[in-house]
């Protein structure tokens, strides 16, 4: 790309804080991005929409300077610019909030807040302007914690506080309210029309199309690559901008027929764990019972005890053998391992590194939790059934990737999330755990997973869904329970669930009664 070639314009008129002319970007056969051209206006907010592997993540990735196109210029507030890397963009103004984490684990947020800054300012300094930032913005984090100890929605408030602090010129950010309940949305929300009104430009990728609609002032939609519409989502309805991104008539879920649930396959019976960690959450005489053919769906604003609840259901933390019972057989003592092989699955909310490795390719993630049918005599690994689990897991669930040997750091979001989501549902689990199954996925690969998650339940399997999508749950679940301190409200059926009820509960508003579900 050259440099420095000014944008002729009329006398007046200010140049677009970004403009795009014909990026491209190839990975070995797959186009990522065809001759994309974008214009974002200073104080605009601008959607960025397109289905997983449309190449929107790739194309933002070669704005911030994370990679180079192919072919292409940049032109920065009229003049066309090279962004050679991340530091590159920070000193043109531009910021970045991915999807994935940037963080280090063994950190505090103030320390990896400081590093993104590159800051001298000091620690002390720096941790209260964090405190004022965080609750002028309403994003609860506390500085002093490390990033391991985080929930994956705290761990994205720091991504945005750390976005926030660099008082960016451009603002792009990559499904930023995946994890953030409601109200925090709002908050996000109040805060990037304040910054637009000072003129500062937001590139804004989510798959909430109603949140699209709300916040945005113009979209440009991306398909295979390539721009193939550009409105105004304000006159659109999510439906007519779905079908844009798709191409076609959006799918729609069905809930098989009703069915009486069965019996308890999964139960806990007053189950209390103290913190394992730092500013965790103790978990208070937690009692449920999911049933063989429902969805249990648990509802909480993240830190409220959903890590520590899954992590002592899927056997990652060991209780008491009888607080946890599956299908009638005390477990609580027992391992991941040892839950696995007498029928649990677990869908963890980590993508790149619980549900599956960056470095591995897609044959040997389907082996992290399924050896079962690929091991040859004598213990070895039959590589043919291996690489047939793999494609089969790819051509079952729709994963878009390169194939068997692509690896996992490759693949986009939502195609690693079908794929992981997949190799549980194909083992025939007789209880599934899902904790944020839909996170980050757009609408076609989130409608997938909400219907495969029904069927399995429908064929017989007790399935536990954790999600911050109240929307979610009201479509998905028989029956919503809420997490909230610690302590789980009795499940209520979704028939006498509402938003703001739900809402009550995840706020400790209304006394919880702790016992059993009926």
């Amino acid at each position: 790309m050259s440099s420095g070639v000014a944008v002729s314009l009329p006398r007046g008129v200010l140049p677009p804080r970004l403009s795009l002319f014909g990026i491209s970007k190839r990975y070995g056969a797959m186009l990522a991005n065809d001759a994309v051209a974008l214009n974002v206006a200073p104080g605009e907010i601008h959607a960025l929409l397109g289905e997983n592997g449309a190449g929107k993540s790739t194309l933002m990735k070669i704005v911030y300077g994370v990679i180079a196109p192919d072919a292409g210029e940049i032109a920065w507030e009229g003049e066309t610019v090279q962004v050679a890397d991340p530091n590159a963009a920070r000193a043109l103004g531009i910021g970045m909030v991915f999807q994935h984490f940037s963080l280090f684990e063994t950190l505090t947020v103030a320390e990896n807040i400081a590093l993104g800054l590159g800051s001298r300012q000091g620690l002390a300094a720096l941790t209260a302007e964090i405190r004022r930032t965080a609750a002028q913005y309403g994003l609860a984090v506390e500085p002093g914690r490390h990033v391991h100890h985080l929930s994956v929605g705290e761990r994205q408030r720091v991504e945005i506080l750390r976005c926030l602090l660099q008082r960016p010129k451009l603002l792009i950010m990559d499904e930023p309210t995946s994890v953030l309940m409601p109200q925090e949305a709002d908050g996000l929300f109040v805060m990037l029309r304040r910054l637009a009104a000072e003129g500062c430009s937001v590139l804004y990728i989510s798959h909430k199309l109603e949140e699209i609609r709300a916040l945005c002032t113009a979209a440009t939609v991306l398909r295979a690559g390539r721009v193939v519409a550009r409105c105004d989502p304000r006159v659109e309805t999510a439906e007519s901008l779905a079908e844009m991104m798709m191409g076609g008539a959006l799918a729609r879920t069905h809930r098989p027929p009703a069915h009486a649930a069965g019996a308890p396959c999964l139960v806990v019976n007053r189950l209390t764990l103290p913190a394992g960690e730092p500013f965790g959450t103790t978990l208070r005489g937690i009692a449920l019972e999911l049933r063989a053919g429902e969805i249990l769906g648990i509802a909480g604003v993240a830190g409220n005890g959903q890590k520590e609840l899954l992590a002592a259901l899927a056997g990652e933390r060991r209780s008491a053998p009888g607080a946890v019972l599956l299908e009638g057989r005390p477990v609580g003592a027992l391992g991941p391992a040892a839950r696995r092989a007498r029928g649990l699955a677990f869908i963890p909310e980590e993508r790149l590194g619980r549900g599956a490795v960056a470095e591995y390719s897609l044959a040997e993630n389907a082996l992290l939790t399924r050896v079962d049918g690929v091991t040859a005599p004598r213990g070895l690994l039959d590589m043919r059934a291996v690489n047939a689990l793999a494609a089969r897991l790819i051509a079952r669930f729709g994963v878009r990737c390169s194939g068997i040997a692509a690896q996992g750091r490759s693949l986009s979001g939502g195609n690693m999330q079908k794929f992981i989501v997949g190799r549980e549902i194909d083992a025939g689990p007789r209880v599934l755990l899902a904790a944020h199954p839909t996170w980050g996925v757009d609408i076609g690969a989130a409608l997938a997973i909400r219907q495969d998650l029904m069927d399995l339940a429908a064929a017989g399997a007790g399935v536990l869904v954790v999600s911050e999508d109240l929307d979610e749950l009201l479509e998905i679940a028989d029956r919503i329970a809420v997490l909230s301190g610690g302590r789980l409200s009795p499940p209520m059926p979704v028939a006498e669930a509402t938003v703001e009820r739900i809402g009550l509960l995840m706020g400790g508003a209304e006394r919880m009664v702790h016992a059993p579900a009926a």
